[in-house]
């Protein structure tokens, strides 16, 4: 690096990481990359992002620094990586689901092989007497064994899979630690959040909180698969990223839960934001590939909160919590409190 070139760079440096503190900006190196061509005016489309950004939410939340750098400096093999490894990680998860739903129809057919076998050795033993037809019987019976016989082992082969599938799927995971994006659904996920929350919370920025959990997704994953299941939540996710305005922002929370944080918005405009997912979850529907059927009775229950001043992340995730199963309570597919 020539002279000019380090004092260049260090007047630059004096000027991004003050730049950076101000906005309560972590100095990482993804972090310091962005906000050093932000300082020398490098990319004109990346300014304008961050300068809107500052002035609809008043600071820059890590995800947003994070969306900001994969879309203006990332390298296209950065991008590929991190493309290839999300995608890894939603096959195996469904792989995973594909192993658990087979191991379980396997079972009720076992039960049903066994019931049989039952049923046939007691007829023989309550005096079936032709020869032939006792052959048969105990053909059949033999048959039956080596069938049952051959599930179990099928069982087994299938048990040890998903073991495999579960230790690669660890793996994953522990790569994934740094990324904000959910594999399966394509949101973001609890790590962004809590890192976003926690960033507005302690810059004292205004804003409401909506906490949601699909109704009796339990039973939906029990009747129809887990691949059902996976389908239905990358629809939720889907509408919820389709249906965001004004920086508010969707998280997958865990599970079947997501929450949405509404940066300077009251609980009134939260729960007009709550009722517009809820009436497009309604019109959510989705197909089971295995029947063909349509399964059109997908809802959701969600509870809303505005932080109160001086109140802690805590208290605020509590509040929506409590609203959100007092919904379910109330019968679920509903928006709480009502005013």
């Amino acid at each position: 690096m020539n002279t000019d070139s380090f004092v260049e760079s260090t007047e630059t440096l004096k000027k991004t990481v003050p730049l950076m503190m101000k906005h309560k900006v972590p100095i990482t190196p993804t972090n310091y990359a962005l906000w050093y061509t932000y300082t020398k005016q490098q990319t004109p489309e990346l300014n304008l992002a961050i300068d809107h950004g500052i002035a609809e939410l008043g600071l820059c939340t890590p995800t947003l620094c994070e969306s900001l750098y994969q879309k203006h400096l990332a390298n296209q093999t950065e991008q590929d990586v991190r493309q290839v490894k999300q995608s890894l990680t939603a096959m195996v998860q469904e792989l995973s689901h594909t192993m658990a739903d087979a191991l379980s129809d396997t079972e009720i057919f076992q039960g049903v092989l066994t019931k049989s076998f039952d049923q046939l050795e007691t007829a023989e033993q309550n005096g079936l007497s032709l020869d032939d037809t006792m052959k048969l019987v105990r053909d059949l019976i033999r048959e039956s064994r080596q069938i049952q016989a051959s599930t179990g082992t099928f069982k087994g082969q299938l048990s040890s899979a998903k073991d495999e599938i579960t230790t690669l799927r660890e793996a994953l995971a522990e790569s994934q630690k740094e990324a904000n994006e959910d594999a399966l659904t394509g949101i973001l996920n609890r790590r962004a959040f809590d890192r976003d929350f926690q960033h507005y919370i302690e810059s004292n920025t205004p804003l409401s909180f909506i906490l949601l959990d699909i109704d009796k997704f339990k039973d939906f994953n029990d009747k129809f698969g887990h691949l059902m299941g996976d389908q239905v939540l990358k629809t939720i996710a889907r509408r919820l990223k389709e249906n965001c305005r004004d920086y508010a922002q969707a998280y997958r929370f865990g599970g079947e839960e997501f929450a949405i944080i509404l940066p300077h918005k009251m609980k009134a405009s939260a729960r007009q934001q709550a009722e517009t997912f809820r009436r497009a979850f309604e019109r959510i529907s989705v197909i089971d590939k295995k029947t063909g059927q349509r399964v059109n009775s997908i809802t959701a229950s969600f509870g809303v909160a505005e932080k109160q001043p001086n109140e802690s992340g805590e208290c605020l995730i509590n509040r929506a919590d409590t609203f959100m199963n007092q919904a379910k309570q109330l019968g679920r597919n509903r928006v709480l409190p009502l005013n």
